[in-house]
């Protein structure tokens, strides 16, 4: 079942968004992209003559937490819906139930953070350092008998359950994955935001126009290895840049100051660049670096080759011929994925190299490429530096983004094309 075919007049619709947005210390939300986002699917349903019970997690809690209460993002959400938005300020109990008992068409119901509860997760909390074997997995046992109650309860608010939060769909969580199972094919469905989300990740994957580019920025190989050797399985040329440059560029032999690297992960980075080689991929490395005398903004700067950084220096970004370099394969791709910066572009001065991929970017999108920015920083590069609008499209999933394409099954969907 598809969002656009079901009417949902009458219907009450349990909709899993990802409202997880940036907070100030006075909790004013300074970004509110995934708010936004979720807009469409919660419009429609209003605009069918449907009901409306709004479920999502906000950051990390270990229990309740004012600083992660969704009332903070109650009132802007008022505003961007247009109607008066009512809130639970618990998402179990008598209150969640009866004001989802008594929501009427055209109504709207927030519950309170649904990570309150370590049922939404399955993992137990508040175990003590020194709890043996047994007393952990007791724990975690208890935790997922009672996740069953916590979704079914989540479920009976409902006649009907959409999930439009990509951003967890990498996530097994009761509202994102187990609760699909109390509503037949009929009764469940992806928001408009999921939708694009998958469709444009299948695109990438594929219905791969070559020549397709993937340019994969971040501090840590490890972190990208999975994602990695996928990418070699399926790309013509792979830019690796961001703090992975000065590993490779070590295991090379080459000169690094105090740039980052992981010195556990040398023979890695050799075995992948031979994995490349043997692929027949065209695996792209920096050449020069914006290497500054400290990690700051007002460091004294200079630009030299990338395996010759002087003791006491580092990198911090990616040198013009480099930046030329990427753009030329940029330029030449059919299909694009840009995840991770070229360098700390948080710092001004250190902006360069991933406003130059993103515009490389953009030029080739203009010409026909199909191009997908995904991952919180590259995202906000887009953002920062304008972009957003000249890009096929931009994803607001991290995590699920990075394990659809290592090629991982995402819960979040499986649950609901099963």
């Amino acid at each position: 079942m598809t969002i656009d075919q079901f009417n949902f007049a009458g219907k009450k619709a349990f909709v899993r968004v990802d409202f997880n947005v940036p907070l100030d210390e006075n909790f004013n939300i300074t970004d509110d992209t995934r708010m936004r986002a979720a807009l469409p699917t919660l419009k429609k349903i209003l605009a069918d003559g449907g009901s409306i019970i709004i479920g999502s997690h906000l950051g990390r809690p270990k229990g309740v937490t004012e600083k992660y209460s969704l009332k903070h993002i109650l009132k802007h959400l008022d505003e961007l819906l247009g109607i008066e938005v009512q809130f639970a300020s618990d998402c179990m109990g008598e209150e969640a139930a009866a004001k989802a008992a008594a929501l009427q068409p055209g109504e709207a119901l927030l519950l309170e953070n649904l990570r309150f509860y370590a049922e939404e997760e399955g993992k137990p909390r508040g175990l003590a350092d020194d709890a043996t074997d047994e007393e952990k997995a007791a724990a975690k046992k208890a935790v997922k008998e009672s996740q069953k109650e916590f979704t079914k309860k989540l479920a009976s608010y409902a006649d009907c359950y959409v999930n439009d939060a990509f951003g967890t769909a990498h996530r097994a969580h009761a509202s994102t994955a187990l609760i699909a199972q109390y509503f037949d094919k009929d009764h469940k469905m992806f928001g408009y935001l999921m939708e694009k989300e998958v469709k444009a990740v299948d695109k990438v994957l594929n219905d791969i126009h070559r020549p397709f580019t993937a340019i994969m920025g971040g501090s840590k190989v490890s972190s990208k290895i999975e994602i990695i050797e996928n990418l070699l399985n399926k790309v013509d040329n792979l830019i690796i840049t961001g703090g992975m440059t000065y590993t490779f560029t070590k295991a090379q032999g080459g000169k690094i100051g105090l740039s980052i690297c992981e010195d556990d992960k040398l023979d890695l980075a050799l075995e992948l660049m031979q994995k490349a080689k043997e692929k027949g991929v065209n695996l792209v490395l920096a050449t020069d670096a914006k290497i500054a005398d400290s990690f700051s903004n007002d460091a004294n700067t200079q630009f030299c080759k990338v395996n010759e950084i002087p003791d006491g220096w580092e990198g911090l970004d990616i040198g013009p011929e480099s930046e030329k370099a990427f753009a030329e394969v940029i330029k030449g791709s059919k299909t694009i994925l840009w995840n991770g910066p070229t360098g700390v572009f948080e710092f001004e001065n250190f902006t360069h190299g991933s406003r130059s991929v993103g515009e490389a970017i953009v030029e080739a999108t203009k010409n026909g490429a199909f191009s997908l920015v995904g991952g919180g920083d590259s995202v906000a590069c887009v953002n920062k530096f304008g972009l957003a609008s000249g890009v096929s499209y931009v994803s607001t999933g991290g995590g699920a983004l990075l394990e659809a394409i290592e090629g991982k099954v995402l819960p979040g969907i499986a649950a609901i094309n099963e």
